[in-house]
Parts: structure tokens; C-alpha cells; sequence
């Protein structure tokens, strides 16, 4: 199978099971990435941090990427197509029965289990977002034993970043760009 087939296959099946959104979908792109072997998890929280920051949905952003870090212009065109195929068919299908069963028990059933589920797979892309982020490597304690150490700068600019936007309802473009520039001044 050629490789742009495979990332057609391989985003289209994260297209289909993808519910709530570039980033509930972000756990199943790092899934995917991973078992494959396709990048490292620096370079998948560079894809996030890229996805995030450039125009359009996370999700095709970040297929694109993958795509195009994989097998050039064409895989990034067939794993774009591949992840946004799915939503298009499934919109207009759902458009369908919603109308003609908007008042079924089942289909309220079905949303009153998604919205949970959506929001885990949410929590899940925040975790992994975490560890890449906020976590440097590993250092052997006293006992003898691996633990990981928080990395204090991205920490101070995750946690700022919390209280700009929380408490003083900054623009995340401005925090973007902000965080961006004294990452690239203290990091750099």
C-alpha cells in the first residue's frame, strides 16, 4: 500500500471516530503517530503548538502536518482529504435523521453520551499536551528511581496564561503571540 493511501486510510478512520473536534481528535492522531513510529513526542507537541496557531480547524491542521511531514505535498493533500471526508459525509447524513428524529429518546441518549465522552477525550489531549510541555525528561532520585521533573518556564507561562485568560479575558491571540515572543526570549 502506498504511504498516501495509507495516510488517507489512517485519517479518514480518525475522521470517522473523531467526535468533538480538532482537539477531542488530537488523542487519536498521537495514538496514531505513535503506533506507526511517525514522530517523537517533542515533535508532536510542536504539531499541536503549530495546528493551534496557524488558520483553520486543529484537526486538519494538524493531518496536514503529519501528512506532509510523512510523504510531502501529496500526503499532506490525501491526509487532509482522509480527515475532513468523514465530517462532510457525516453531516449531511445526521442533517438527515436529525430532522426526521429529533424528538427519538435514542438520539438524545446518544448525545447525552457523547458530550461526556467529548469532554474526556478533551482532558485526554490536555494531558498528553501536559507531559510533552510541562514535563523535561526523567532524572533518577535518591532511591534509585526515574521521575520526571516539571520544566518551571513553560509552567510559569502555562499558569499565566490561565490567569490571562481566566481572570482578564485577554485574546488568546494576543497570549499566543505574547507567550510566543518571552518563550523565544528566556527559552531561546
Amino acid at each position: 500500500m502506498s504511504a498516501n493511501l495509507w495516510l488517507f486510510i489512517m485519517f479518514f478512520r480518525i475522521g470517522v471516530f473523531g467526535f468533538g473536534g480538532g482537539y477531542a481528535m488530537l488523542p487519536l492522531i498521537f495514538q496514531s503517530v505513535q503506533d506507526f513510529g511517525m514522530m517523537s513526542y517533542q515533535e508532536f507537541s510542536n504539531l499541536v503548538a503549530l495546528s493551534q496557531i496557524t488558520p483553520g480547524p486543529i484537526a486538519v491542521n494538524a493531518a496536514t502536518y503529519v501528512g506532509f511531514s510523512t510523504s510531502g505535498l501529496p500526503g499532506a493533500a490525501c491526509a487532509t482529504f482522509g480527515v475532513a471526508l468523514p465530517s462532510y459525509i457525516l453531516v449531511l447524513t445526521t442533517m438527515f435523521f436529525l430532522k426526521k428524529f429529533k424528538e427519538s429518546k435514542g438520539i438524545q441518549g446518544a448525545f447525552a453520551g457523547i458530550r461526556p465522552a467529548t469532554v474526556g477525550l478533551i482532558a485526554a489531549a490536555a494531558v498528553i499536551l501536559a507531559q510533552t510541555s510541562l514535563v523535561n525528561g526523567s532524572v533518577m532520585d535518591f532511591a534509585g528511581s526515574f521521575k520526571d521533573y516539571i520544566n518551571i518556564i513553560p509552567c510559569a507561562i502555562f499558569v499565566c496564561t490561565l490567569i490571562l485568560i481566566g481572570k482578564f479575558k485577554i485574546s488568546p491571540i494576543v497570549i499566543i503571540m505574547g507567550m510566543g515572543g518571552i518563550g523565544a526570549f528566556v527559552c531561546g
